[in-house]
This record gives C-alpha cells, structure tokens and sequence, in this order.
C-alpha cells in the first residue's frame, strides 16, 4: 500500500470514529437500525441483523416473544441484549394507552429497560400514526421516565412538539410502513432537519438501498428499516446493502455535494490551455 493510500485509509477510519450517532446519550457507530420481523426464521433474523451492521435492533413487543411466552422460541436467543441495543416497539398499538401499556410490559421484561420506539397507528390500511394519540401517548412515557424515541408523520411541526416535550429522537415516515416506495416528500425531511435539535431518523418506507443513501443524502441521523431487508429476495444481502447505502449516503452528506447546473462544465476546463 502506497503512502497516500494509507495515510486516506487512516483519515477515513478516524472520521468514522469522530462520526457517531448519539440517542439518549449513548454512541453508536452505526447509522442504521434494524427490525426483526418478517423473516422466515430465526436463523435468518440472525444472520441479516448481522449483515447490517445495525447496532440497534428494534423488537415488536405485541408480536415477537422475549420471554413472555416461555413455550415458544425466544428472539433473545439469537439477539442478545449484552452485543445490541434493544429498541422495544408498539407497533399494533391503536391507542395511547396501548401503546404505554406496551412499553411497560417491555420495561419489566427487560430488567428496567427504558429506551422505546413509540408508534401509535391511525388505521390499518395506510398504518399512518394517530398523532393525537401519539402526542398523548408520548407525554404519559416520558413523565414515567421513558427515553422516547417517536414515529411520526413528515409535519415540520408535530416533529417539533414532539421533540419539545422531551423525545430523544424523532422518526418521520419516508413512505407508508412496508410500502418500499422511498422518500415520497423530501422537501418536508429538509423541514424537520433544519429546526431539529434531536436526532431525525426516516423510518418507514425504505425499499432499496439507494433509498437509503437518498435519506442519509438529505442529513437524516440515521434509519429505521425492517420490510425492505425482510422481504428482499436474499435479505442477508439486501442487509449488507443497506449497510453499505446508509455509509455511503452519510459520507455523501459529509462531504458536500457539487452544485447542480443547467448546463455542461468541462471535467478539464480549456482554461489556460495552449492554443496553435
């Protein structure tokens, strides 16, 4: 390896180690999380979250056994709590208090447990959130000492509210849940992350790891995702895409992107150039 090549190799694995993402006080080195539904079977859980890289894994409460159900295969068997952090959800929650219910069933199950992903739906066809529900819902949590981290619309300003009343991070969908249709209204991501003082992370939506890269592109903190893994013809790979996407998004990001023009700009400008 040549000198250069090195000394670029050492300065893009310092940068990856100053660039962390911090939720609720705690660093993490990767920007992408992870859902544990849908696969076909644990071992296949297994080897795509570790394909992503992902050091957060966020878990249904309502639908996958973490020792409620002490019959029936444990998630935590293949997950453990001591190599990730474990984001209980209320996905399936209607109400708010469902959803607080929820949490702390998970709270209890989890020794004390106290990080949350909150999400309260509206209905089941859109899977939209109530935000009157999740606005309640979050309020109650955080009083009871949850580190709430919330699924919301793209509203700039609900966004804000919830940050306001003490979230530690903020999810807007980028499409409906498991739709793969990517990022439908970036312009209102920009919104949110101007006035954000809270990590923003896209969570919904994602179908490909391009997706992906768009998200990060637009200064998004890190992203949530389980059908788009879950659901890929080769999930591990599609895991290991995805890892790759949200790197190369946020490095994208980082780095600045060029200006877009109307028209042609010479790769190697005629400037200067000796003429016969």
């Amino acid at each position: 390896m040549s000198t250069v090549a090195a000394e670029t190799k050492k300065t893009e694995q310092a940068n990856q180690v100053q660039d962390k993402l911090i939720i609720a006080g705690k660093s993490y080195g990767s920007r992408l999380l992870v859902g544990t539904g849908k696969y076909k079977d644990m071992a296949q859980t297994q080897k795509a979250i570790e394909a992503s890289g992902a050091e957060i894994v966020t878990v249904a409460i309502r639908r996958t056994n973490i020792g409620q159900n002490p019959d029936e295969p444990n998630l935590l068997d293949v997950i453990s709590p001591e190599d990730y952090t474990l984001l209980p959800n209320t996905a399936g929650c209607y109400t708010a208090d469902d959803a607080v219910r929820t949490c702390r069933l998970a709270r209890e199950l989890l020794d004390g447990h106290d990080l949350v992903k909150l999400e309260v739906l509206g209905d089941e066809k859109t899977l939209f959130p109530d935000v009157i529900q999740t606005l309640q819902a979050a309020e109650t949590l955080i009083k009871d000492g949850f580190k709430v981290m919330v699924y919301t619309n793209d509203d700039p300003l609900v966004a804000k509210q919830l940050e306001e009343m003490g979230c530690v991070a903020v999810m807007p969908l980028a499409a409906p849940i498991g739709s793969g249709l990517g990022i439908r209204n970036p312009h209102n991501i920009r919104f949110i992350l101007e006035d954000a003082n809270v990590p923003i992370l896209v969570d919904a939506g994602v179908g490909t790891a391009s997706d992906a890269a768009i998200a990060m592109e637009l200064g998004c903190d890190g992203i949530l995702m389980n059908t788009a893994i879950a659901a890929a013809r080769d999930p591990v790979l599609m895991a290991s895409a995805m890892k790759k996407g949200v790197a190369a998004g946020r490095e994208a990001f980082l780095a600045g992107r060029m200006q877009a023009r109307r028209y042609a700009s010479a790769s190697s400008p005629i400037e200067g150039t000796f003429t016969s």
